[in-house]
């Protein structure tokens, strides 16, 4: 067990549950175990590292590359007929065409492998993809040990709660594990694990405590932090190359660390230039405004009708509402010369700022942009509230309650601009004269 918790740190309560479940080897585990948490929260690294320390028989199958049921049950059936077979023993690949052809081969083939007195581990990564494919998938892999009456455990790792899955004709419950986000000091144990050798560790930890000063209230993904981490230590360290200070000197170094953990501020998440373009810049005395590639909030990836609400949002903050008609209704009869909007109207607009709009309003522009119907229902609604606590929309106050709320748009131009590029549709083409 020393081992395992060197290689998995911060998670040894979810490891010792999990140990729990599994029992000895030839113990009938759990039928089906869901494990949800947040991505990089070490749900597929804890289990890898589990299953291959204790060498237990199991197959780990991404439900992303694996977008059929075809592929999900070959692919599955594949793996464990290789698991402890050379690559020349293993040659000949395995079809199956529906899930009850699977129950039949997977009772064989852990027969073949002689694992059929062990419990078997089938991992399913990404398992929300499952809820795309046929109906009966979801059930049946959570009664696979019933089905098969074999000792195996299907485990499900996700980013969303059970409730998400469940189906509505009901199904065998799975025991379910949640794993909470890393902590800012398991992130600082974490990181600081990775010290180069070249290093001390405690020069490398005070570099880690100075990123995640920087960037943890704005991003908690381990993943990102880590490519941080490597990005930008060769900056944070180039004062003690050169000799000009030495590994205690922390006010120095931060010094010389700080205008460049700003600009790699911008990229958080966003990852629009490659690492040796970043090193490039870095290099460069360039300032921030004039960095390509780096939009900062330019590009944001936000849910699919949440990118039109927040068109629609902007559009009726600046278009005022007399050109509604003009604008959202296919026929719109004749309109006066005299009632179109002039030129230095529309700058003036932008200029005095967004105007408050009234929730049908927005409603009523979303529907004619939306190249599909839409119904008003509670998902459009939490979404527009969404985008209220991300900041992008404000809600105004109001004296009359039967008014209903108002909201402002507070995005810039160049925002919405980069948000219409991503949705490909005609009244966007019309509209991007206007935006």
């Amino acid at each position: 067990m020393l081992p395992l918790e060197n290689a998995v740190l911060c998670r040894e309560s979810q490891v010792s549950a999990l140990t729990a479940l599994f029992g000895e080897r030839h113990h009938f585990s759990f039928p089906s175990i869901f494990i949800y948490g947040h991505t990089a929260s070490g749900k597929t690294y804890v289990m890898e590292t589990l299953l291959k320390t204790s060498e237990l028989p199991h197959v780990i199958v991404n439900c992303v590359e694996c977008f059929t049921s075809k592929i999900l049950l070959e692919h599955i059936l594949n793996q464990l007929n290789c698991h402890s077979s050379s690559k020349d023993e293993c040659a000949s690949y395995i079809a199956c065409d529906s899930f009850n052809d699977f129950v039949h081969l997977f009772k064989k083939v852990i027969q073949d492998q002689g694992v059929d007195d062990q419990t078997v581990y089938i991992v399913l990564d990404k398992a929300e993809y499952l809820r795309e494919m046929e109906a009966n998938l979801l059930p049946a892999f959570l009664r696979l040990q019933e089905l098969t009456n074999r000792n195996v455990t299907v485990i499900f790792l996700s980013q969303i709660v059970w409730e998400k899955f469940r189906p509505n004709t009901g199904c065998f419950e799975p025991f379910i594990m949640y794993f909470p986000d890393y902590s800012i000091g398991h992130l600082q144990k974490i990181l600081s694990h990775d010290h180069p050798p070249e290093y001390s560790a405690d020069f490398y930890a005070a570099y880690i405590n100075i990123l995640l000063g920087v960037f943890y209230t704005v991003c908690r993904d381990l993943k990102e932090l880590r490519h941080l981490a490597a990005l930008n230590f060769s900056k944070y360290c180039e004062p003690v190359v050169k000799g000009e200070a030495n590994e205690r000197d922390t006010r120095k170094l931060w010094r010389n660390i700080e205008p460049h953990l700003k600009k790699a501020m911008h990229t958080v998440y966003l990852r629009e230039i490659s690492s040796s373009q970043w090193e490039k810049l870095q290099q460069d005395d360039t300032e921030m405004g004039q960095l390509k590639g780096l939009s900062a909030h330019a590009h944001v990836e936000l849910p699919y009708y949440s990118k039109f609400i927040l068109i629609a949002a902007y559009l009726a903050s600046y278009n005022p509402t007399r050109t509604d008609k003009r604008f959202f209704l296919k026929h719109h009869g004749k309109i006066k010369k005299a009632s179109f909007m002039k030129k230095h109207e529309k700058t003036s607009n932008h200029l005095l700022g967004p105007k408050p709009f009234p929730l049908d309003r927005l409603l009523a522009i979303l529907y004619s942009i939306v190249d599909s119907r839409v119904a008003p229902t509670a998902n459009i609604f939490s979404q527009i509230t969404s985008l209220v606590t991300l900041q992008l929309l404000t809600l105004v106050g109001h004296d009359d309650q039967l008014d209903g709320p108002k909201y402002k748009c507070t995005v810039s131009l160049d925002f919405v601009r980069a948000i219409a590029r991503t949705v490909n549709f005609d009244i966007i083409k019309y509209l991007y004269d206007f935006l």
